[in-house]
């Protein structure tokens, strides 16, 4: 199901191309086994190669790097599909790639072609920062880095690790002085192998897009594979999250138009009492006409992130205000959708009861709602 409000005229040719690869690749290769995979749980770690095949990944890698070089607008049309499709493989597609921004920020160049390389074969790229006693606060990190000779030695533990348990590379922040806060924070890319165990994370959403518990106990990783400068992790960190909290609120959206899709369509052909469909009654009309409303605001102000990003201009007060909006936005229009399916819309074998499901994460991670208002307000 596509609605008119996907057409969108200011796209350039290559633009609407690249959006219509994705969808075709989404509806083709996602949906049909979307939930499957959402009851098993198992991880579809062929979807991968197959993006890959198809054109649209890894879209945020350049050209310089195997990668296909898409524009940022470009990377958002492909993220969006995605999230219509399913949000836990969004996730997987493009989650892979945070780390990959970071190394592409401040790694050396043999880095830089190194993890690049991983992905653009076809691997997972792991992101490590959250800690059972660390997440919104990251100067509270507590797993460590220390030189030795010429490795670092790593020790610690790190929960909801995006693909971790599968990654051939991962990008890991440790402190290197735990003194310092976030300004003893590093960033380090670790092989996978080197990780003493990853157990999985059982979610309520996404629940096949791989997040784990990680343990290092004296990992051994060359001098070179410090990203950076040392104490800076957090900064690149943060650096990265402004341009994915953008790419958040794309999945958002695409999850919200689902949604209103799957309303519209029950509302149509559920009869009421006097056997004319729901959505002729003004309660139900308007509702749907509120949640239409609600995600085309919540897309132009990604939009308008994204082409600010385009442009150079540093994004942060506007990555947080379209990633907060986009997700609070999708939490409600899903809720809509499954009150105005009623039992239909609450049952497990509901599209939209998954859609509820998956997008509460998507408020929570890459920096909480909440601390995306205090970015905001700190801007002001």
């Amino acid at each position: 199901m596509v609605n008119e409000m996907n057409v969108d005229l200011t796209l350039t040719p290559e633009q609407q191309r690249v959006q219509k690869l994705a969808r075709d690749f989404a509806t083709s290769q996602i949906i049909p086994i979307a939930e499957k995979h959402d009851k098993s749980g198992e991880f579809p770690e062929f979807i991968v190669k197959r993006a890959l095949e198809a054109g649209i990944f890894p879209h945020s890698i350049s050209k310089q790097y195997g990668g296909p070089g898409y524009d940022v607008v470009s990377q958002s049309l492909i993220v969006e599909e995605l999230g219509y499709a399913c949000c836990a493989f969004a996730n997987i597609l493009t989650g892979n790639l945070l780390s990959a921004h970071l190394v592409s920020l401040a790694g050396s160049e043999e880095l830089k072609k190194y993890y690049m390389g991983k992905i653009t074969a076809g691997g997972l790229a792991g992101f490590a920062i959250t800690e059972p006693g660390a997440g919104s606060d990251a100067g509270s990190v507590a797993s460590t880095a220390r030189l030795e000779g010429d490795e670092w030695v790593l020790n610690g533990s790190k929960c909801f690790a995006s693909f971790c348990s599968y990654a051939k590379v991962i990008l890991v922040i440790a402190s290197t002085n735990l003194d310092k806060g976030v300004k003893g924070l590093s960033a380090f890319v670790v092989p996978q192998e080197a990780l003493t165990g990853t157990n999985a994370e059982h979610k309520l959403g996404l629940r096949c897009s791989d997040s784990a518990e990680i343990t290092m106990k004296n990992v051994r990783i060359p001098k070179g594979n410090l990203v950076g400068e040392e104490g800076e992790g957090f900064t690149y960190a943060m650096q990265t999250l402004d341009v994915f909290r953008a790419t958040v609120g794309s999945v958002a959206c695409g999850l919200a138009r689902r949604a209103l899709d799957e309303a519209v369509k029950y509302c149509k052909e559920r009869l009421d009492i006097d056997g004319k469909p729901y959505i002729r009654q003004q309660a139900v009309a308007f509702k749907l006409a509120d949640m239409a409303i609600q995600i085309e605001a919540a897309r132009d102000l990604v939009y308008k992130c994204v082409r600010l990003k385009e442009t150079g201009q540093r994004i942060t007060k506007e990555s947080s205000m379209a990633k907060t909006f986009a997700t609070d936005t999708a939490m409600r229009v899903a809720a809509d959708a499954v009150r105005l399916m009623g039992a239909k819309g609450y049952s497990r074998d509901s599209v939209v009861e998954k859609l509820m499901r998956d997008i509460k994460v998507y408020q929570i991670f890459e920096g909480s709602n909440q601390i995306q208002r205090l970015v905001v307000s700190r801007a002001l």
